[in-house]
């Protein structure tokens, strides 16, 4: 997995670009493909403290004749908002000869002026530009009967911890994740508690500490006799007494084993 992506890591584009002055109602946001919705309370925030003096010039792709944002939406957005909501002309780095899939994924690269894109929109990005990487848990991730909320809206079926997710993905491969989430899913039949960050993560450390030592059908069996919010909240009241990810898997070994000692697996963690 890690020489997978390497091998699909977001390329740097080296295209030729201009500075120009541009009017802002030229500029356009494509979000119906890998942009992010415009949010005006960003905008009001980097407005109050906008210095022109340092701030960015957009980036912008020249495509078919027309002039595309891919980064900076906010800061012209702002420049607007303290021009009386009015056109104005703005200095942008313009881009030319890139695709619009070559947009998405440097998109997914940027941080941004305002703040961070988030794991939601970097992903939607970046499946658009279609990354391999990201293309693939996707798909495992819909095999499972899961749906992956890039808008990270917590609902029945609904993975909506998608940056948890995705990092589980990359460090235990395809199979495991796979194994971890469908038990999740069947086991709780969708319950969105079951879809915690805490219990994706708890799940996935189960599957790969004890692969091919659990019996799946006493796991799902065992869960399904506990409120899945019993793996966040109990491994919450632990406090410190097991560090970061462990004691929410602590609790799934708890519940797995019972009160057998003949099938209880041992501590690991």
């Amino acid at each position: 997995m890690e020489n997978m992506m390497k091998e699909n890591a977001v390329p740097t584009y080296v295209k030729p670009y201009k500075e120009m002055m541009i009017d802002s109602d030229q500029l356009e946001v494509p979000r119906n493909t890998y942009q992010r919705r415009q949010e005006p309370d960003q905008i009001t925030k980097i407005s109050l403290n906008f210095d022109e003096r340092i701030a960015n010039e957009p980036k912008v792709s020249y495509r078919d004749g027309r002039y595309f944002v891919f980064d900076g939406q906010h800061t012209i957005a702002a420049r607007v908002h303290r021009n009386g909501g009015k056109p104005l002309p703005i200095l942008c780095k313009v881009y030319f000869g890139m695709t619009e899939k070559e947009e998405a994924l440097l998109f997914a690269q940027q941080t941004g002026f305002s703040r961070d894109l988030g794991a939601g929109p970097e992903l939607r990005a970046k499946a658009f530009g279609e990354d391999q990487v990201v293309l693939k848990f996707i798909a495992v991730t819909e095999e499972t009967g899961a749906v992956l909320d890039m808008s990270q809206k917590r609902g029945r079926n609904r993975l909506a911890c998608v940056a948890t997710a995705f990092k589980e993905f990359s460090r235990l491969g395809p199979e495991k994740y796979k194994e971890a989430l469908s038990i999740l899913l069947e086991a709780w039949d969708g319950d969105p508690d079951a879809l915690r960050s805490e219990t994706v993560t708890a799940m996935c450390a189960f599957v790969d500490l004890y692969w091919e030592e659990y019996d799946r059908k006493r796991l799902i069996r065992q869960c399904r006799k506990k409120d899945p919010l019993t793996i966040y909240r109990d491994g919450r009241a632990m406090g410190d007494a097991l560090g970061g990810y462990k004691k929410y898997l602590a609790q799934v070994v708890r519940i797995y084993n019972g009160a057998s000692i003949k099938t209880a697996l041992p501590i690991k963690y």
